[in-house]
């Protein structure tokens, strides 16, 4: 029903329909700052974030993948895999993943604690077990002094899962430019940035990438007007959730990706095929709009997600190492 309406909504947009809202509010709405966290939890999960020995043979670390200096991701086509091989997905941003409501390019979780346990466990990716896992941090006195302190017991199964989570739902990129004029700021933003961002909602953009996230809140179809992997053959990865369900309808449907801090997390789609913006953006126009958009309103939609790069840790992502390209 919401991918419908979506489309609906999309399809109003090509004939020339604009989706800001008509009462005038924003479909857009400011990062705030992460909630009250528990800063000791917050702590132990940065420490287990950033620790091999969280994975089979101590051969990799979540950060490996999702490093926090190159915009949340490693900046791969794809991340190789604890074995060497390349993983199926390109590897998304960690930043603000709390607010997304499913997780992964399938949307295959609800929740930090259970997607965190997936990966741990996946033979592909950092291939444990809890055995495995928590023989290593019983072992070590720091860890054992860490989650009797903070849980009054040894590292466990629900502590390590908790205390992960926790830290991941610190990653937020609060104050961008985009946010500080979202608050009345006018001046944070120039007029070729806020023309790109008017450019963005009456091309209908903001159909799926609108909220807090500018997107990671619903399920859309990757192709709704033309086939984007055409003419070549289609891996499994690019099945989508029909993967998972086996149902038509979800035949290359994908979680929405949210749009905070684009400009510093290519390479871009599930299958990380380019890592120009300007190139991701007439893709989309071009598979999800039916439109081929001219060469000046992509230079200024690209300029408006310039934008929504936001602040770690009270330093701005912009500029930030993006890893190998």
């Amino acid at each position: 029903m919401i991918r419908a309406w979506l489309i609906l909504l999309t399809c109003a947009a090509v004939g020339g329909g604009a989706t800001s809202l008509s009462d005038g509010t924003e479909p857009v709405a400011p990062i705030e700052p992460a909630a009250q966290l528990d800063p000791a939890k917050v702590e132990l999960g940065r420490k287990l974030f950033h620790d091999p020995r969280l994975s089979h043979g101590d051969a990799v670390a979540c950060a490996t993948c999702h490093r926090l200096d190159a915009g949340g991701g490693d900046g791969r086509v794809h991340s190789p895999g604890v074995d060497g091989r390349p993983l199926d997905f390109n590897t998304p941003t960690i930043f603000n993943v709390a607010s997304n409501f499913r997780l992964n390019w399938r949307g295959n979780f609800r929740a930090l604690e259970e997607q965190n346990e997936s990966v741990l466990l996946n033979a592909r990716i950092m291939s444990t077990s809890w055995e495995e896992l928590l023989s290593k941090l019983r072992s070590d006195r720091d860890y054992s002094s860490d989650f009797a302190a903070l849980y009054g017991s040894n590292p466990g199964r629900a502590q390590v899962l908790d205390a992960l989570a926790t830290f991941q739902r610190s990653l937020r990129t609060p104050n961008s430019r985009f946010d500080r004029r979202l608050r009345g700021e006018r001046d944070a933003i120039s007029p070729d940035e806020e023309h790109g961002y008017q450019l963005f909602k009456s091309y209908g953009c903001v159909a799926c990438h609108q909220g807090v996230n500018l997107g990671g809140n619903l399920f859309q179809r990757f192709g709704i007007f033309h086939d984007p992997f055409s003419p070549r053959a289609q891996t499994e990865a690019d099945l989508g959730r029909f993967a998972l369900t086996g149902a038509e309808d979800d035949r290359q449907v994908f979680r929405v990706p949210s749009l905070r801090n684009v400009a510093v997390t290519a390479p871009y789609f599930h299958n990380g095929q380019t890592s120009s913006l300007a190139e991701a953006v007439g893709i989309m126009a071009r598979n999800q709009l039916g439109r081929e958009l001219p060469r000046d309103d992509i230079a200024s939609i690209v300029r408006f997600l310039d934008t929504l790069t936001g602040e770690y840790q009270g330093r701005s992502l912009a500029g930030v190492d993006r890893g190998p390209q």
